[in-house]
């Protein structure tokens, strides 16, 4: 099942855009399913359709999902909620308090993303296309499972046997209920979950991602620092979406100022992600609601081209020998020296860019293997490794 993951800074059309995606590839035969894992949900609203939290059919091999974030948070969350509201209320919280502070902040969008596993799962669909959440939080988001993966293989194993042996000894002695087996359980199993999510996501042969931008200079940053991020944890982004482009026919008058701008801006969006696919769709004198006009603003922008094919094909991660020495490139568009930290702890390589880290788990030819030297030009982070 080919997965497309689509995001933007908020208010840019994402959602519109994802939607004008799904109508194509359902009117070229490919049964396409489209799921909106934003809380604030608008693609019932750009589809003209009521959604329900399971997908619904709205045209012919279109078939479109609002997923519900608390219903999913109570499959995956709920014995684990419910352990951490008697903690805090054991602690005096207020029982109401105690419930909202046992729901982490994103739980209920990783929640929501389980759904890309389950649908891959059952491979009932051709496509697959998810509006995801702004910018900030989709990034967050798809970091998740990579602490997920740390923590499922050095901090749990341990703290569950622990706790297994502690807690007959140390709960008569104290206030603060300990966890049981179960808890351990359920934590295991979401764990398990988002590392399953993981392999769906970075699969560069299935799953790809696009940006959404408009030709303005903040939104263009934003998407300039989340292609750099995206590199970094190793997802592959195969095209950049500008949407509503002023056309010339606006001629001279009140728009001719704003359209000057639009073009400079669109000659930096082509010099700073070349050579990624930038397609472009007009600003329509209409509002882009309903199967019709989604379709309309489909061929606008994608035109001939298949949507569903994956439009660039390149490795943000990649490992090759330079005589004695490994070396270890990472894509980083955007990305200063200053932003840039590398630690290595036995055979983990942590690299941080401003405000987000990866853990990388280094392949087993760089085992017993120490950092020399790296250096970051045009975009690519090298690495070497060398013997201590």
């Amino acid at each position: 099942m080919r997965v497309i993951l689509y995001t933007g800074k908020g208010g840019v059309g994402k959602t519109t855009v994802a939607a004008a995606t799904a109508v194509k590839c359902a009117a070229m035969g490919l049964r396409t399913l489209i799921i909106s894992t934003d809380a604030a949900h608008s693609l019932g609203d750009s589809l003209d359709r009521e959604l329900a939290p399971e997908p619904t059919q709205v045209a012919e091999n279109l078939y479109a999902q609002e997923v519900n974030a608390l219903h999913e948070m109570e499959g995956h969350w709920d014995k684990i909620h419910g352990y951490l509201s008697v903690l805090f209320n054991s602690q005096g919280v207020d029982e109401i308090i105690a419930e909202e502070l046992a729901t982490p902040p994103g739980m209920e969008e990783i929640s929501s993303l389980m759904w890309i596993r389950r649908h891959a799962q059952l491979n009932q669909h051709d496509v697959l296309i998810v509006d995801c959440a702004p910018t900030g939080e989709t990034l967050q988001l798809l970091a998740f499972p990579d602490v997920a993966h740390w923590y499922l293989d050095r901090i749990f194993p341990l703290e569950r046997k622990v706790m297994r042996v502690a807690r007959p000894i140390v709960q008569p002695f104290i206030k603060i209920p300990l966890p049981g087996d179960e808890i351990y359980g359920s934590i295991k199993d979401l764990l398990l979950d988002l590392d399953s999510m993981k392999e769906v996501l970075s699969d560069s042969k299935t799953c790809t991602v696009r940006l959404v931008l408009n030709l303005e200079k903040m939104v263009i940053k934003e998407a300039e620092r989340a292609y750099t991020y995206l590199n970094l944890y190793d997802y592959q982004v195969d095209a950049v979406l500008v949407n509503r482009v002023l056309p010339e026919a606006v001629g001279e008058g009140y728009f001719a100022d704003w359209r000057k701008s639009q073009q400079r801006y669109a000659e930096q969006v082509e010099a700073a992600f070349s050579p990624v696919p930038i397609l472009n769709s007009q600003l329509f004198d209409h509002e882009i609601v309903g199967l019709a006009n989604l379709s309309e603003l489909a061929d606008s922008l994608f035109g001939d081209i298949d949507p569903s094919a994956i439009l660039y094909d390149t490795k943000p991660q990649a490992l090759h020998k330079e005589g004695d020495e490994y070396v270890l490139t990472l894509q980083l568009p955007f990305a200063s020296k200053e932003q840039v930290e590398l630690t290595q702890r036995d055979d983990e390589l942590y690299v941080s860019v401003g405000p987000y880290k990866r853990e990388i788990s280094l392949p087993r030819v760089l085992h017993g293997k120490v950092t020399t030297a790296a250096h970051l030009e045009s975009g690519q982070l090298a690495i070497h490794f060398g013997r201590s």
